[in-house]
């Protein structure tokens, strides 16, 4: 059963994280600056993830300038279904979702159409930064249409549901999934009215769930139990994720990750700046679990990937007797 909620005040004493704490105490001094362009650029999040062995969307295509815009429709001619998003896109803005197309007529996940135009201009839009961190120029990422594992049926509404995991020097520390809503457009995005279901890293279980940081029991297009919620795969998506300290060198990061239906947990992106709403969704506080890990003895630090998920799954279970 999701625990009772936990009003913002009350959540001050379970050690919340606020934004000035985290920016100074944890991604000022963990991460390095010039390795931001490994994260921030998803391009080369691919390239790096890859290299470590970890899955991802496949890679369609890369439209890098306006000469190129026309020829999205050739090519996808053989793709079904695929995503356009921006390389240096940041918060889910400027992603495009396709789930079929036929003569000229593309369908989005709520079967609204959008004709050839439409998709162009949006492409043009993120070539000129529109979504893009800083507004800089940017490339148009084209990647295949990931189709959800069926054990998420229900829990989410025409779009596909992610797993954020925040890892501290190399630990998984907090977990939630994402579910989108018909008021988040089908996007997990939990600003735009997805639910965040809050995920027990010791079982993959939900702990609670929230959606606009109100309590929530149940998906409120689907009516699914979210309290039924259990993530399969989970230990996999913790080592994937403990995985990405060495494939970045980043101490503090967001690691967003999907189950596909046919090729099992891969990597969508990761983030050097990962939002606090994560402490909602777990009616708990990120402090006392990244303190745990600073203050560990040298002797007991675990350079091993395994070592350390078995350790984060122990230490920072909450269904754990």
């Amino acid at each position: 059963m999701l625990s009772q909620f936990t009003s913002p005040f009350k959540i001050r004493s379970k050690g919340i994280m606020g934004m000035n704490q985290r920016n100074h105490s944890f991604i000022g001094r963990y991460n390095d600056r010039s390795k931001y362009p490994l994260v921030d650029d998803k391009l080369k999040t691919k390239i790096v993830a890859k290299k470590h062995g970890a899955s991802t969307p496949t890679l369609i295509g890369v439209i890098e300038n306006q000469f190129s815009v026309k020829g999205i429709h050739k090519m996808v001619e053989n793709w079904p279904g695929f995503v356009i998003k921006p390389a240096q896109g940041s918060g889910g803005k400027g992603i495009l979702v396709i789930t079929s197309h036929k003569d000229g007529t593309y369908t989005k996940p709520s079967g609204a159409t959008v004709g050839k135009d439409e998709v162009e201009r949006h492409i043009t839009n993120t070539l000129a930064g529109l979504f893009s961190l800083g507004g800089k120029n940017d490339v148009a990422v084209v990647e295949n249409l990931i189709k959800f594992d069926s054990c998420f049926e229900g829990f989410s509404y025409e779009g596909v549901p992610d797993v954020r995991i925040i890892v501290f020097q190399g630990y998984p520390v907090m977990a939630m999934m994402r579910l989108s809503t018909s008021d988040s457009d089908g996007k997990a995005n939990l600003h735009q009215g997805a639910v965040g279901v809050g995920i027990d890293i010791g079982t993959g279980r939900a702990v609670r769930a929230v959606q606009f940081d109100q309590p929530v029991t149940h998906h409120p297009d689907t009516g699914k139990e979210l309290a039924s919620l259990q993530v399969p795969h989970w230990e996999k998506l913790l080592e994937i994720a403990s995985s990405a300290w060495e494939m970045t060198g980043l101490g503090y990061m967001g690691t967003d990750m999907v189950l596909d239906r046919e090729e099992g947990p891969m990597v969508l992106e990761l983030n050097a700046r990962p939002g606090l709403a994560i402490q909602i969704a777990n009616g708990a506080g990120l402090l006392p679990r990244l303190n745990h890990i600073e203050n560990l003895e040298e002797q007991v630090q675990y350079p091993n990937v395994k070592e350390r998920v078995a350790y984060a799954m122990q230490q920072f279970g909450v269904y754990n007797t």
